[in-house]
């Protein structure tokens, strides 16, 4: 169903929302929307609302009238969130690019890094902490992606902790998710406990150094293409600063934006080209 107000750039066309329509109305048949009442709001429109949010940054309280109400979009955006209704939607997508462009489902190979970003005045000092290399303060996204730069695993901390750490548990998760992967490439700061928590596993976990002589960025062989994702994933205003109190919103938001770029991607579309 169209909706009677004027359409904003981030709203989804008739095309993205066929590729997640099946799953959300699935869940609200299994669920009966938030269990409060009788949902009255069409869950298009919750999403639309939560993309709005997501690529414009704004605070969930400045939501547009004509969208439902804040707290009903946030409710749905949390739910979404704890009941694993948002990644669901997430990796069905990806299944589907990754096939559009002639590869199985499942990645065999994925690559691993991570991104510190400031926070904001309301997120908890315990989950936050400082990047000694960037001098960030804030929190670190580590992401593991197949190499057409899909989120595979994502990892909300403290931006203190360190890569090598937090790259074990990428490691186990891609282990536990994505059986098929068999190799892992990492930037040198993984150290070799990293490389041993993949060869438990049956990974063969490859380091990838920088060019000699190297200044300054430069695109490296194999681990270039999670740079483009954390490139993907900035477009997003919502993302540009940690704005979070839970970690796990922030991993929300993440799945959101790349839902944003893959539905675009497989009904290949950029922002105002269904409407024309």
């Amino acid at each position: 169903m169209t909706t009677p107000r004027r359409p904003y750039r981030t709203d989804l066309s008739d095309a993205r929302w066929a590729l997640i329509e099946p799953t959300l109305t699935a869940w609200r048949v299994a669920q009966g929307g938030l269990g409060i009442r009788k949902p009255v709001h069409e869950l298009r429109e919750i999403v639309n609302a939560i993309l709005y949010v997501n690529r414009t940054g704004i605070a969930w309280e400045y939501l547009p009238h004509d969208f439902p109400p804040y707290k009903t979009v946030h409710a749905y955006f949390t739910r979404w969130a704890a009941d694993g209704t948002t990644e669901t939607i997430h990796d069905l997508l990806r299944g589907k690019v990754r096939q559009a462009a002639g590869r199985d489902p499942e990645p065999t190979a994925a690559i691993v890094d991570s991104q510190s970003v400031k926070t904001s005045s309301n997120v908890p000092e315990t989950s936050q902490g400082t990047d000694p290399g960037k001098k960030i303060k804030g929190r670190k996204r580590h992401l593991a992606t197949d190499v057409l730069g899909l989120l595979l695993v994502v990892i909300v901390t403290a931006a203190n902790i360190s890569d090598t750490a937090a790259g074990r548990d990428i490691i186990d998760h891609l282990a536990d998710t994505h059986r098929q992967v068999s190799t892992v490439w990492v930037d040198a700061g993984y150290q070799k406990s990293a490389v041993a928590r993949g060869a438990a596993h049956g990974i063969d976990v490859q380091v990838v150094s920088k060019i000699p002589g190297q200044k300054g960025f430069q695109p490296l062989p194999k681990r270039w293409a999670i740079e483009r994702t954390n490139g993907w994933i900035m477009l997003h205003r919502r993302l540009v600063r940690d704005y979070e109190t839970s970690p796990e919103h922030s991993r929300a938001h993440i799945h959101w934006a790349m839902i944003d770029n893959m539905s675009r991607r497989l009904t290949h579309e950029a922002t105002p080209s269904w409407r024309d």
